[in-house]
């Protein structure tokens, strides 16, 4: 396929399943295979990497009004019921934190998980399980706005979203939601909560990864999965044409989301994640024998 092109369809990938909850890593990587990509190849990280953060830009355009009137209201809240510690962008930092810290000192286990194609056919069809479970027993919320949510909750949430990061296939969001449906949290609060607290888990772990692929000094024998490398003209275009995709399809999607869970629930995305995995554990099956 014409890189251009793999490009934009990659991009379209990225866009449309980074913030729903199946899981962009497995889609990505399942791609890839399909596409024979190699996996090992330092530019192809980067780019994985740099789509991304064309996808992470969609949230604070989309948020925009959002973001100020938390700033302009914080720490009080606009209600004056808040303080330092329970305002919702101090909640997103805390739960940032608490899924942050685990996530760093487990990252060997991290970086030997995100190629494996079995860990996230598991995860994936294990996730839809217990997203539909919950989706179907949790449905009285006390909590009904993300302006509502208490330190605990938070808490909760950003302990959940570990898995995430140890389990890639898992996904963010989807463990983000349903630990938040579990604490008593409404399905359209807790998906804005996990918009939320993507854009700093995302915007720090992308951009880790980002620092160590460019650093001049960083060494493939470290250990660690990405390697230096030099970008030239042809790549950089690659680069920006996935990077442009996955951020306007990635607004069209979360745009799409919030309306669709203010209305339905969750159950149509854990059964896709359950087929997805059945047939990814089927297809890693014969291509073994």
């Amino acid at each position: 396929m014409n890189d251009f092109l793999l490009s934009v369809v990659l991009g379209v990938i990225e866009g449309l399943t980074e913030f729903l909850p199946i899981s962009s890593t497995a889609h990505l990587r399942i791609a890839e295979a399909l596409f024979h990509l190699p996996l090992q190849d330092a530019f192809w990280k980067m780019y994985t990497i740099v789509i991304q953060l064309g996808a992470i830009l969609a949230l604070p355009v989309y948020f925009w009004s959002r973001i100020l009137k938390f700033l302009s209201t914080f720490p009080k809240g606009e209600r004056g019921d808040r303080n330092i510690l329970t305002h919702p962008l101090s909640l997103t930092i805390i739960a940032f934190v608490v899924t942050a810290i685990p996530a760093f000192l487990l990252k060997k286990i991290i970086s030997g998980n995100l190629e494996n194609l079995h860990v996230m056919a598991l995860a994936l069809l294990i996730g839809g399980v217990i997203m539909w479970a919950v989706d179907a027993i949790c449905r009285n919320p006390t909590t009904l706005h993300m302006e509502e949510m208490s330190l605990g909750q938070a808490i909760w949430i950003g302990a959940a979203q570990i898995l995430s990061a140890v389990f890639p296939g898992t996904s963010r969001s989807m463990s983000t939601i349903a630990a938040g449906q579990v604490a008593g949290i409404s399905r359209p609060a807790a998906l804005e909560f996990s918009f939320f607290l993507s854009m700093p888990t995302m915007v720090v772990a992308t951009g880790y990864d980002l620092l160590k692929t460019i650093s001049p000094h960083h060494q493939a024998a470290s250990g660690d999965t990405l390697a230096p490398l030099h970008v030239g003209g042809h790549q950089w275009i690659i680069l920006a044409i996935g990077t442009f995709v996955s951020f306007v399809v990635a607004l069209a999607a979360v745009a799409w989301f919030m309306r669709w869970v203010r209305t339905r629930g969750f159950t149509p995305f854990a059964i896709y994640r359950i087929i997805l995995g059945i047939g990814l554990l089927i297809w890693l099956a014969r291509a073994a024998a």
